[in-house]
């Protein structure tokens, strides 16, 4: 009984889900019936009232996640200032706070890669994680991407990778490319053949495939042509006896 009395008596109060009306309200009431109305935080977890609607469950799970979100971020600033200001002391701050160093220390890294004012509150601190490693013109890209589609951390890590795997394939390929074994005749008669054209061999291989390919293409984008037999029955038009 002791520890539960102490552990309400330390109950912070959180107006999760409140109306205006509602908190106008609690501000009248005695303290202890104000507490029995409120959704209270403990070290080990939540009082929620009996008879809380579900608008206001909702509305608390937004502000929680909203403040885990801005946890992170605010406990990656604290040992980023401590690292800078108490680089003799901050180690001892760290102990003191009874916090997980590894942990602070991954905050302190994806705070360091966004200032303040490049920091989407749209997004959630993990989605900034995502893209931490990435330069600074390509996280404004992501971020931009990821809060336009309104896109959850998985669904922005899935096309990180899809962008990336796209753009393998397509350097392996260039790869393979200009790695082509050609036979020494073969390469000869190329020679050959560009020096007559008064181009360099490189200039004259690309010249030679990009008109193959132009022409190639052409003929596919362009429609069969009819026989004769085949346009006079479609027109009805019988042969000439």
């Amino acid at each position: 009984m002791t520890n539960q009395a102490e552990e309400h008596r330390d109950s912070k109060a959180l107006i999760f889900g409140k109306t205006t009306e509602t908190m106008s309200r609690t501000r009248k009431t005695s303290g202890a019936e104000s507490r029995r109305d409120q959704v209270l935080t403990t070290k080990v977890g939540l009082h929620i009232p009996v008879g809380l609607s579900f608008e206001e469950w909702e509305r608390a799970g937004r502000q929680l996640s909203g403040l885990l979100n801005s946890s992170s971020w605010w406990l990656g600033d604290w040992l980023i200032y401590g690292k800078d200001q108490y680089a003799d002391r901050y180690d001892r701050g760290i102990r003191a706070a009874g916090l997980q160093y590894q942990t602070l220390r991954n905050y302190a890294w994806v705070s360091r890669r966004f200032e303040l004012h490049r920091r989407r509150p749209a997004l959630s601190f993990q989605h900034h994680a995502e893209l931490a490693s990435l330069p600074v013109d390509e996280q404004e890209t992501w971020l931009d991407r990821a809060e336009r589609m309104k896109w959850n951390t998985k669904q922005l890590r899935d096309a990180i990778r899809a962008e990336r795997e796209g753009t393998s394939q397509r350097t392996s390929a260039v790869a393979t490319m200009r790695r082509l074994a050609v036979p020494d005749n073969r390469l000869q008669w190329w020679h050959k053949a560009a020096a007559h054209a008064g181009a360099e061999l490189g200039e004259w291989v690309t010249a030679t495939l990009d008109a193959a390919a132009k022409q190639l293409l052409e003929e596919v984008d362009r429609p069969p042509a009819r026989t004769a037999s085949a346009l006079e029955a479609h027109l009805g038009v019988r042969p000439a006896q």
